[in-house]
């Protein structure tokens, strides 16, 4: 017999929120080059201290980035935030978020990250609507 035994290559699909998907060693970047790599123009929201917050929205979807300047903020930061649900990207020492998915699972591909994600009450998980 030929054995024919092909690994389904889709067989790792984002329907499991509690094991995080990464891929190796996050490079790290700017609020300007995940926005640049998003295809879009960054609108600041937030710059302080620790952080600064930008968004922005295109045909792709809506995008909310941050870059830290401590891994510790970062930490800090995230440990909030998914307080309140939600998905992130996370990388060295930046954050991103978009709706949808898709988006991040591509800019992780260029950037690196893990794809985090809180608890909320909704049950989004994957399911088309």
């Amino acid at each position: 017999g030929g054995g024919g035994g092909k690994a389904d290559a889709k067989a790792e699909t984002g329907g499991d929120a509690t094991r995080p998907s990464a891929s190796p060693a996050p490079k790290a970047a700017r609020v300007e080059q995940l926005a640049s790599a998003a295809g879009c123009k960054p609108e600041f929201t937030t710059k302080v201290d620790d952080y600064r917050q930008a968004v922005c929205k295109n045909s792709k979807g809506k995008f909310v980035f941050l870059d830290f300047v401590t891994a510790k903020g970062q930490r800090d930061w995230l440990e909030t935030a998914q307080m309140y649900g939600g998905v992130y990207l996370v990388g060295n020492r930046w954050v991103l978020s978009s709706s949808p998915r898709k988006n991040m699972e591509r800019l992780r591909d260029e950037f690196g990250g893990t794809i985090e994600g809180g608890t909320s009450y909704g049950s989004a998980s994957g399911t088309p609507q």
